[in-house]
């Protein structure tokens, strides 16, 4: 079986992307009172877009707001490719400095049951995007809702009131 020089960067790539999503982010202190503000204005800011991208799906499953498949599949999108940025954004540990956060400590002391739940709102996001592409209306809601569940889950146990 021949290989073009094309096809093995493309498959060392995919590889190399593949194995790099397998491996767990891991906790690391700031490393200074700036490192630990720009840590958490960061954090702040990729929950703002959580929520931005939430908003509407939430109005939606409580038919506030009528199913807009093109709304639905852009936001499940885009709380997937957050998903994917979440464990870097949630490792790095601020608590040795006086930072504002709405952060509990357990998010540091249990990083691996954070990513369990960063996982279960990618899965969800993805199930949205597929109940979208299916057509099935009746099972947007459901979709949604797995979405928001995976959401209550990480701030019942990791965000303060």
């Amino acid at each position: 079986m021949k290989f073009s020089r094309k096809s093995l960067i493309v498959a060392a790539t995919v590889g190399a992307i593949v194995s790099s999503s397998a491996f767990a982010a891991e906790v690391t202190e700031a490393s200074s009172e700036k490192h630990a503000k720009a840590a958490t204005q960061y954090r702040q800011a990729m929950f703002q877009l959580v929520r931005s991208n939430m908003g509407p799906l939430g109005g939606m499953a409580k038919g506030v707001l009528p199913y807009n498949e093109s709304v639905m599949q852009t936001n499940a999108v885009r709380l997937e490719q957050l998903a994917n940025m979440m464990g870097d954004y949630l490792s790095v540990d601020t608590r040795k400095f006086d930072v504002e956060t709405g952060a509990k400590d357990g998010v540091w002391e249990n990083f691996s049951d954070v990513e369990k739940k960063i996982m279960a709102l990618k899965s969800s996001a993805q199930g949205l995007q597929a109940a979208v592409k299916s057509g099935d209306e009746s099972a947007y809601r459901g979709a949604i809702g797995k979405v928001g569940a995976s959401c209550k889950s990480c701030h019942d146990d990791y965000k303060k009131d």
